[in-house]
């Protein structure tokens, strides 16, 4: 299968794979050159599930020796102008019981991040780990990350704390976003809290965890009147898929229109479809879903964005099917696969169109 040259590719959530040797560099007093938070992981675990163990296991992946020598091969190699850079333990961030371990890590990591990739390449951009567990630090850390570090926006945990994102609690994060023009990502991983615990083979979790975590954080944000609390606020809902998004968007635009009571629905406004359709919501399909054209024909094309997961879920040979296959797909028009493989990216994390390959931040 062949790749459609004409189609510029730019990839909106990659991964990186923490190195706690290199994060423990960064960490700021009292934890510094404390060599006993080493001997605990610097995250808690997602789920139980030993995913290095089950990768060895199946043989899927030799090692996750990744580093910004591999992700800029990788982008050459596929045909992507430019990556932003997503955590893989930091997405636990959540389930971090010490605030203020949870501010000093997300410092830490966002320094480590920024050393390690950020500077290597214009072409790795990347979104500031937020430890909402304070949301006037993470305010703060989004201000540092993004002024200082060139950060393109800050990635939300969507399990873990003991309030829904919807929650005004989180304001000063929310509107520290708007007020520097970049967005919010909420990422899904962890799965404690989603009631899964009781299936015991890491497929059946791993299919229900993101799009649970995902539904639950959707419905409380827009329900919750985050966007009619700050109107120009982007949030983006990642790997989860997006075949949801339109039965979802329904049962809440019903339940709206029942009761349009705040005790009812919360602080929204408007329906909560409004949002959709108003740019504040995008959302990270699979690149192969199957779903992909109607999604597009329901809620429109211009809040969709390619994610290649690399390079967890996906390796080179993966990527390249994927988008072959996505650009050849009939049931997509020309202007939604450019605008689902580069250009609503370049919306959404605020980018300079006129800087090809480029994860640069927009000046404002």
């Amino acid at each position: 299968m062949v790749r459609d040259p004409d189609l510029a590719v730019f990839d909106a959530d990659g991964h990186v794979y923490e190195r706690p040797e290199e994060i423990f560099a960064f960490l700021p007093a009292p934890y510094a050159g404390r060599r006993t938070v080493l001997g605990f992981p610097l995250w808690p675990t997602g789920d139980g599930f030993q995913r290095g163990a089950i990768h060895a296991r199946l043989e899927l992946h030799r090692s996750f020796d990744v580093d910004g020598a591999t992700w800029l091969e990788f982008l050459v190699q596929a045909g992507i102008e430019a990556t932003v850079l997503y955590p893989t333990a930091g997405l636990a961030t959540g389930l971090i019981r010490d605030p203020d371990w949870a501010v000093a890590l997300c410092r830490a990591y966002d320094d480590w991040l920024h050393a390690h990739y950020l500077t290597r390449s214009p072409r790795l951009g990347g979104v500031a780990l937020l430890a909402l567990q304070n949301p006037a630090a993470a305010a703060a850390e989004l201000r540092r990350a993004v002024v200082e570090l060139g950060m393109l926006g800050g990635v939300l945990p969507a399990v873990g704390l003991d309030r829904p994102l919807g929650h005004s609690d989180f304001d000063p994060v929310y509107a520290a976003a708007q007020q520097l023009d970049v967005p919010l990502a909420v990422h899904g991983g962890p799965t404690a809290g989603l009631g899964l615990e009781v299936l015991d083979r890491f497929a059946q979790v791993h299919t229900l965890a993101h799009p649970f975590a995902q539904m639950r954080a959707f419905a409380s944000i827009v329900m919750g009147g985050v966007f009619d609390r700050f109107p120009r606020l982007r949030v983006g809902f990642l790997e989860a898929g997006a075949s949801w998004v339109p039965f979802l968007v329904e049962r809440m635009d019903r339940a709206f229109a029942v009761r349009r009571f705040p005790e009812y629905v919360g602080g929204a406004l408007r329906p909560p479809s409004s949002y959709v359709a108003a740019g504040n919501v995008y959302f990270g399909p699979d690149p192969g879903e199957a779903a992909l054209g109607r999604v597009a024909e329901s809620i429109g094309g211009g809040t969709l964005l390619f994610s290649s997961d690399f390079p967890h879920e996906v390796n080179l040979e993966r990527c390249r099917h994927e988008l072959a296959a996505l650009a050849a797909r009939a049931d997509l028009p020309v202007t939604v696969k450019r605008n689902f493989l580069a250009d609503n990216a370049r919306r959404f994390y605020g980018l300079d169109a006129a800087v090809p390959g480029a994860a640069r931040r927009r000046r404002t």
